[in-house]
């Protein structure tokens, strides 16, 4: 993939690229799972690896590893980390269970990261765009905060890789409790679809992030309840599936 031209640091940036049809997700697509000792990060199948485990992929030496764990039930400020006391950590294996995986990559040089091309490649992810989060940068920015942090699910996989700042998904793990996972500058993530989650700044309020798809993007959001859809029944399906 050659290197793009760098995006302008505005709220939304828009990039679009090739988008073949043949290409697209389909919206009822079963969650990926990648095992840790697959080569080179490669999926080694959901019946065929022993143990379903949060993927790292692009690991660079000194990195942090993503950290997340269980929420408590406080309605302080949602920016705050929300820890349980004690601290309940979520560990790699528990997120695996659900179906999301994890890169750290290079985001000093996303342009031209030949690991971020490859990932691009590999999962079809033709289409992508820069989003900045930040009061003086998106606009209705308070609006898009409740927005993003409303329990919801969608159609299709969320992809998301953090090139400035930090933030936090939540997730619902098969008993529905909130796991929180800390994303900061390098990390890259999939949200399965069908997964109830959300989004919210921490309290550096700002956050830059690529977004990707796989063909033409679909940014609907269907907030709790949304049961009823395929891709919700598949995905609770999977998790039933994960813990056996």
């Amino acid at each position: 993939m050659a290197a793009q031209k760098q995006l302008p640091l505005g709220s939304v940036a828009l990039l679009r690229q090739g988008r073949p049809t043949e290409a697209r997700r389909s919206p009822v697509r079963k969650p990926r799972l990648l095992h840790a000792a697959a080569p080179e990060g490669r999926s080694c199948g959901d019946s065929a690896c022993p143990g379903r485990v949060f993927a790292v992929r692009g690991w660079a030496e000194g990195s942090r590893m993503v950290e997340a764990w269980y929420m408590d039930e406080s309605l302080e400020d949602q920016r705050k980390p929300h820890r349980q006391e004690p601290n309940q950590p979520a560990n790699l294996e528990r997120l695996g269970q659900l179906g999301v995986f994890h890169w750290k990559l290079d985001a000093d040089h996303y342009e031209t990261d030949p690991v971020l091309a490859k990932i691009r490649k590999e999962n079809n992810y033709s289409w992508m765009d820069i989003i900045t989060i930040h009061k003086d940068k998106l606009p209705n920015y308070e609006e898009k905060i409740k927005i993003f942090y409303e329990e919801h699910l969608h159609l299709d996989d969320e992809i998301r890789y953090i090139l400035e700042g930090s933030g936090y998904f939540d997730v619902r793990d098969k008993d529905d409790k909130w796991i929180r996972i800390a994303m900061e500058k390098g990390d890259m993530i999939t949200l399965p679809a069908g997964i109830y989650h959300r989004f919210t700044l921490d309290e550096t309020n700002y956050v830059k992030a690529m977004r990707l798809f796989v063909g033409e993007p679909v940014w609907t959001a269907y907030n709790r309840p949304a049961d009823h859809f395929p891709a919700r029944e598949q995905y609770q399906q999977f998790l039933a599936q994960a813990v056996q």
